[in-house]
Protein backbone atom coordinates (compact mmCIF):
# COMPACT_ATOMS: atom_id res chain seq x y z
CA UNK A 1 0.00 0.00 0.00
CA UNK A 2 1.44 3.39 -0.69
CA UNK A 3 1.09 6.48 1.01
CA UNK A 4 -1.59 8.34 -0.24
CA UNK A 5 -3.26 5.09 -0.27
CA UNK A 6 -2.47 4.49 3.31
CA UNK A 7 -3.63 8.39 4.20
CA UNK A 8 -6.75 7.92 2.08
CA UNK A 9 -7.89 4.81 4.26
CA UNK A 10 -6.93 6.41 7.34
CA UNK A 11 -9.11 9.56 6.56
CA UNK A 12 -12.13 7.19 5.65
CA UNK A 13 -11.41 5.27 9.15
CA UNK A 14 -11.23 8.76 11.03
CA UNK A 15 -14.40 10.12 9.43
CA UNK A 16 -16.72 6.95 9.97
CA UNK A 17 -15.47 7.21 13.88
CA UNK A 18 -16.43 10.72 13.68
CA UNK A 19 -19.71 10.19 12.25
CA UNK A 20 -20.25 7.45 14.81
CA UNK A 21 -19.07 9.90 18.27
CA UNK A 22 -22.45 11.39 18.72
CA UNK A 23 -22.82 13.27 21.93
CA UNK A 24 -24.20 11.91 24.88
CA UNK A 25 -27.81 12.27 25.12
CA UNK A 26 -28.47 14.14 27.84
CA UNK A 27 -30.24 12.31 30.72
CA UNK A 28 -33.51 11.61 31.03
CA UNK A 29 -34.27 13.98 27.62
CA UNK A 30 -34.85 12.95 24.09
CA UNK A 31 -32.02 12.88 21.49
CA UNK A 32 -33.10 15.84 18.60
CA UNK A 33 -32.32 12.58 16.56
CA UNK A 34 -35.47 10.82 18.09
CA UNK A 35 -37.20 13.82 18.04
CA UNK A 36 -36.41 14.76 14.24
CA UNK A 37 -37.61 11.40 13.59
CA UNK A 38 -40.82 11.57 15.24
CA UNK A 39 -42.16 14.88 13.44
CA UNK A 40 -43.85 12.81 11.29
CA UNK A 41 -46.46 11.30 13.77
CA UNK A 42 -46.73 13.66 16.18
CA UNK A 43 -49.17 16.66 16.74
CA UNK A 44 -48.57 19.64 18.53
CA UNK A 45 -50.87 20.57 21.76
CA UNK A 46 -50.80 23.77 23.55
CA UNK A 47 -51.54 23.21 27.52
CA UNK A 48 -52.39 26.10 29.94
CA UNK A 49 -51.35 26.32 33.04
CA UNK A 50 -53.03 23.75 35.20
CA UNK A 51 -54.38 21.85 32.24
CA UNK A 52 -54.04 18.15 32.74
CA UNK A 53 -52.15 16.17 29.80
CA UNK A 54 -53.20 13.04 31.20
CA UNK A 55 -54.58 12.01 34.78
CA UNK A 56 -53.35 8.88 36.83
CA UNK A 57 -55.76 5.93 36.16
CA UNK A 58 -56.35 6.67 33.17
CA UNK A 59 -55.30 4.77 30.04
CA UNK A 60 -52.12 5.47 28.10
CA UNK A 61 -53.19 5.97 24.78
CA UNK A 62 -49.60 7.67 23.66
CA UNK A 63 -46.41 9.89 24.76
CA UNK A 64 -46.20 13.46 24.95
CA UNK A 65 -42.74 14.64 24.50
CA UNK A 66 -42.16 18.54 26.18
CA UNK A 67 -41.20 20.90 23.68
CA UNK A 68 -41.66 24.42 26.19
CA UNK A 69 -43.59 24.76 29.19
CA UNK A 70 -42.67 22.69 32.03
CA UNK A 71 -45.08 19.97 32.93
CA UNK A 72 -45.85 19.23 36.92
CA UNK A 73 -45.82 15.02 37.61
CA UNK A 74 -47.81 14.42 40.35
CA UNK A 75 -47.95 11.59 42.42
CA UNK A 76 -51.18 10.38 44.74
CA UNK A 77 -51.07 10.54 48.17
CA UNK A 78 -54.18 7.61 49.05
CA UNK A 79 -56.07 10.80 50.84
CA UNK A 80 -57.42 13.03 47.73
CA UNK A 81 -54.24 15.16 47.86
CA UNK A 82 -50.95 14.58 45.48
CA UNK A 83 -47.33 15.50 45.42
CA UNK A 84 -45.24 17.18 43.30
CA UNK A 85 -42.53 13.95 42.14
CA UNK A 86 -41.23 16.26 39.63
CA UNK A 87 -41.34 18.98 37.49
CA UNK A 88 -40.27 17.90 33.59
CA UNK A 89 -38.97 20.54 31.32
CA UNK A 90 -38.18 20.50 27.49
CA UNK A 91 -36.83 17.39 25.86
CA UNK A 92 -38.61 15.50 28.31
CA UNK A 93 -40.60 12.53 27.29
CA UNK A 94 -44.01 11.63 29.19
CA UNK A 95 -45.84 8.41 29.90
CA UNK A 96 -43.39 6.15 28.53
CA UNK A 97 -43.62 3.63 30.71
CA UNK A 98 -47.25 2.77 30.40
CA UNK A 99 -47.10 2.70 26.99
CA UNK A 100 -44.61 0.61 26.64
CA UNK A 101 -46.26 -1.90 28.67
CA UNK A 102 -49.88 -1.16 28.30
CA UNK A 103 -50.63 -0.44 31.84
CA UNK A 104 -52.69 2.78 32.99
CA UNK A 105 -51.26 6.29 34.16
CA UNK A 106 -50.06 5.91 37.53
CA UNK A 107 -49.35 9.32 38.48
CA UNK A 108 -50.70 12.61 37.37
CA UNK A 109 -49.14 14.99 34.58
CA UNK A 110 -50.05 18.88 34.44
CA UNK A 111 -48.81 21.72 32.82
CA UNK A 112 -47.15 24.02 35.13
CA UNK A 113 -46.85 27.25 33.20
CA UNK A 114 -48.04 27.49 29.83
CA UNK A 115 -46.64 24.47 27.85
CA UNK A 116 -46.01 23.08 24.30
CA UNK A 117 -45.66 19.15 24.23
CA UNK A 118 -45.71 16.68 21.16
CA UNK A 119 -48.44 14.04 21.17
CA UNK A 120 -47.26 10.40 19.36
CA UNK A 121 -50.34 7.99 19.53
CA UNK A 122 -49.60 4.66 21.18
CA UNK A 123 -49.97 2.76 18.22
CA UNK A 124 -47.93 4.88 16.17
CA UNK A 125 -44.89 4.94 18.88
CA UNK A 126 -44.82 0.77 19.01
CA UNK A 127 -45.16 1.09 15.19
CA UNK A 128 -42.29 3.44 14.96
CA UNK A 129 -40.24 1.64 17.23
CA UNK A 130 -41.09 -1.61 15.38
CA UNK A 131 -39.32 -0.14 12.17
CA UNK A 132 -36.71 2.36 13.52
CA UNK A 133 -35.08 -0.54 16.05
CA UNK A 134 -31.61 2.01 16.47
CA UNK A 135 -34.07 3.98 18.53
CA UNK A 136 -35.11 0.82 20.83
CA UNK A 137 -31.86 1.52 23.08
CA UNK A 138 -32.84 5.29 23.50
CA UNK A 139 -36.16 3.76 24.56
CA UNK A 140 -34.47 1.42 27.10
CA UNK A 141 -31.99 4.17 28.22
CA UNK A 142 -34.98 6.77 29.45
CA UNK A 143 -36.73 3.92 31.05
CA UNK A 144 -33.05 2.93 32.94
CA UNK A 145 -32.79 6.36 33.89
CA UNK A 146 -36.41 6.68 34.90
CA UNK A 147 -35.54 3.74 37.57
CA UNK A 148 -33.04 5.13 38.15
CA UNK A 149 -34.18 8.34 39.71
CA UNK A 150 -37.06 6.77 41.53
CA UNK A 151 -34.34 4.47 43.36
CA UNK A 152 -32.49 7.94 44.35
CA UNK A 153 -35.61 9.45 45.26
CA UNK A 154 -36.99 6.27 47.47
CA UNK A 155 -33.55 6.23 49.12
CA UNK A 156 -33.53 9.86 49.86
CA UNK A 157 -37.15 9.13 51.04
CA UNK A 158 -36.48 6.08 52.93
CA UNK A 159 -33.14 8.13 54.76
CA UNK A 160 -35.61 10.01 56.48
CA UNK A 161 -38.19 7.44 58.21
CA UNK A 162 -40.93 9.23 60.39
CA UNK A 163 -44.45 9.95 59.07
CA UNK A 164 -44.53 11.88 55.12
CA UNK A 165 -45.34 15.64 55.67
CA UNK A 166 -47.42 16.77 53.06
CA UNK A 167 -45.60 19.15 50.49
CA UNK A 168 -47.32 22.10 48.63
CA UNK A 169 -47.90 21.47 44.91
CA UNK A 170 -45.20 23.47 43.88
CA UNK A 171 -42.14 21.62 46.11
CA UNK A 172 -40.89 18.44 44.67
CA UNK A 173 -39.62 15.16 46.45
CA UNK A 174 -35.90 14.80 46.29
Amino acid sequence: MDITARESKQVQNRRSHEEVMLPPPTPGKVSPELLQALHDIKSVQRFGKGATLFHEGSAATGVYLVEGGEVRILLPDGQNQSQVLEVAGPGAILGLSENMSGERHRITAEAGSQTTAAFVPRELFIEFLREHGDFCMEVVRLLSEDLQALYHKFRSISAHPGRPRHRPLGEQLN
